[in-house]
């Protein structure tokens, strides 16, 4: 990392530049990225989907979440990069530290394209920016190319509404916000709108694109030169336009006068920079994302049927991995579980996943933490760091899959053999604060910050805590991360409404030792009473060796147990024999 800081160095001395910056996103604002826009893991060697990378001319600096605090930590040894824990006692937010060490009129550089005009902004109030500077792209000779795969449309059985009809309640929101224009940057929202999906960003079904809606009529922009003369193509409504990529950063500049909405948390810098003098710029969330995040019942009825389906992949998995740690213990071993890594047990849940109808690809890379790993909340086994399992502790496997009808995110925590007390105490009080959201019941306005603090009320009066989120939005064979709904500290602007599917994932993390984590996805729905509930969408076995059933209230154990008994009702149908037999056990009522 040393040689690539020292180039970058170089490049920004002659370019007159004091400070540079790298996100981790792309021109899209995209959380996961394609190889391409990995400009900061190139600079840095940090792998998380989380960072901003800050170099001067003799420091640099890297921001994450508390997601990423020991990886970081590890993958930033030695490379001459100060970790920066975001939100942490003493740490600055990079434009407070920018303030103490970089002089009012210094040049602060950055790629304008990947860098949000939120985020920009407040620098051009006290720098002098130079925005159009690439200058990893400059010293990165063996970067990626950037190309396109083929885009595909999915049917009306899986989205449940027209294209068509989503252009159309999207231009009453934009005459709701008095705009005759409209752009969209994020990919996630116009394969949303279009009923399309790609394969451009691994994991996540999306293509490289931009929208531009029009006084008269929409612009679609794509990098697939093939998508104009598809099949896929064919079936677009009359009025949409299709543009080459690049066709976007031009067509701005030639905009006619009038009102933009867009919004400046997503858009980049460089974008509202090329916009001509007599557009207006609406700031405001982007209707669309706002729009699926409410799924309607289509969508919901597909979406439970991936889950199936995915849940009876979970249970062969646990079966199978269950059944090694028994065999090895009876083997008298060798201290291991065969010859199975972390890395084999992601490759066997894959292969699980695989089998079942309509997979396309996993939803995100699997992590599977065995023993201290566990304790790394996004790690990522790499033959570096592969840990043996032994049959003993936890393994933390937080997955999920990609199918034709919907999007999966399971998290469960394995019992590879004996546990201390401490562990099942801990593992119960994580399953307490599960099961306090999922029984939740609230009014509308309800917001994710006060839905987070209710969910660690069983892990705080036990004095744990977790640096995460509590549950985020899940896409519709899109993204597994999505807004605008979030159950976090930072959700007091999110409301948390009938139609919106989150994740119910608290957790407990003991550096060097373990970590424990428990997730479901979750719909919310309202009750006869007009009260706000949730419904789970997935299905799969607790850990029952885990669990100690004197901690739970009989609220809990009730709970618990007609959990299991709809995961024996759901799954064992779609299971073998053998499989099925070991799930009915499993699941036993306690």
């Amino acid at each position: 990392m040393r040689e690539q800081l020292n180039a970058l160095r170089r490049e920004m001395k002659a370019k007159g530049i004091d400070a540079y910056l790298i996100p981790t996103t792309d021109f899209h604002g995209s959380e996961y990225v394609n190889e391409y826009f990995t400009c900061r893991k190139f600079m840095s060697g940090f792998t998380g989907s989380a960072g901003t990378l800050l170099v001067t001319d003799t420091w640099a600096g890297l921001w994450t979440d508390g997601r990423y605090f020991l990886q970081a930590e590890a993958q930033l040894a030695g490379s001459g990069i100060d970790l920066m824990k975001e939100r942490e006692p003493g740490v600055p937010a990079i434009e407070d530290y920018l303030s103490g060490h970089l002089p009012a009129g210094s040049c602060l550089g950055f790629d304008g394209r990947v860098v949000s005009c939120r985020q920009a902004e407040p620098f051009a109030q006290r720098y002098r920016l130079k925005w159009n500077a690439d200058l990893v792209g400059e010293i990165w000779k063996d970067r990626p190319p950037l190309c396109a795969k083929p885009i595909y449309e999915i049917p009306l059985s899986v989205t449940g509404e027209t294209a068509e009809s989503k252009l159309h309640r999207l231009r009453a929101a934009m005459k709701e916000a008095g705009a005759q224009m409209h752009l969209i940057t994020r990919m996630e929202e116009i394969a949303w709108l279009y009923n399309l999906r790609g394969s451009d960003v691994e994991n996540t079904p999306v293509f490289f694109s931009f929208f531009l809606a029009l006084p008269e009529g929409e612009r679609l922009y794509v990098l697939d030169p093939d998508f104009p003369h598809s099949a896929a193509a064919s079936h677009l409504p009359a009025s949409t336009e299709v543009q080459p990529y690049f066709q976007i950063f031009e067509d701005l500049k030639s905009l006619p006068a009038g009102k933009l909405l867009l919004c400046r948390d997503e858009v980049s810098y460089a974008m509202v920079c090329d916009l001509p003098g007599q557009v207006e710029v609406v700031d405001g969330r982007d209707p669309a994302e706002w729009m699926k995040a409410f799924k309607n019942e289509t969508e919901i009825r597909c979406t439970k049927a991936a889950h199936l389906r995915d849940g009876a992949a979970m249970v062969r998995f646990l079966c199978w991995l269950k059944q090694a740690a028994a065999e090895s213990v009876r083997a008298g071993g060798t201290g291991r579980i065969g010859e199975l890594t972390e890395i084999d047990a992601a490759d066997y849940l894959k292969k699980c996943r695989m089998a079942q109808k309509g997979y396309k690809d996993l939803s995100f890379a699997t992590i599977a933490g065995y023993g201290a790993n566990g304790a790394i909340i996004h790690y990522d086994p790499t033959p570096e760091t592969n840990a043996p399992l032994q049959p003993e502790g936890f393994l933390l496997v937080d997955s999920g899959g990609q199918y034709e009808d919907g999007t999966t995110d399971i998290t469960r925590t394995i019992a590879l053999g004996p546990l201390t007390r401490e562990m099942k105490e801990n593992y119960t009080c994580v399953l307490k604060s599960h099961i306090a959201l999922a029984t939740a019941r609230f009014p509308e306005g309800t917001t994710g910050a006060q839905l987070d603090q209710m969910t660690r009320r069983p892990l705080l009066e036990k004095g744990l805590n977790y640096n995460h989120g509590t549950g985020h939005g899940v896409g519709h064979l899109l993204s597994v991360h999505e807004g605008p709904n979030t159950i976090s500290p930072r959700g007091e602007e999110s409301r948390i409404l009938a139609g919106m599917i989150t994740s119910d994932e608290p957790g407990v993390y003991l550096a060097g030792q373990y970590g424990i984590r428990l997730e479901n996805e979750i719909l919310c729905r309202k009750g006869k009473d007009g009260m706000l509930e949730f419904e789970p969408l997935t299905w799969c076995p607790w850990e029952p060796e885990a669990i100690l059933p004197e901690m739970l209230t009989d609220t809990e154990t009730q709970w618990l147990n007609e959990y299991h008994r709809q995961v024996r009702e759901k799954l064992v149908p779609l299971l073998d024999e053998e499989t099925a037999s070991w799930l009915e056990k499993e699941t036993a009522e306690i």
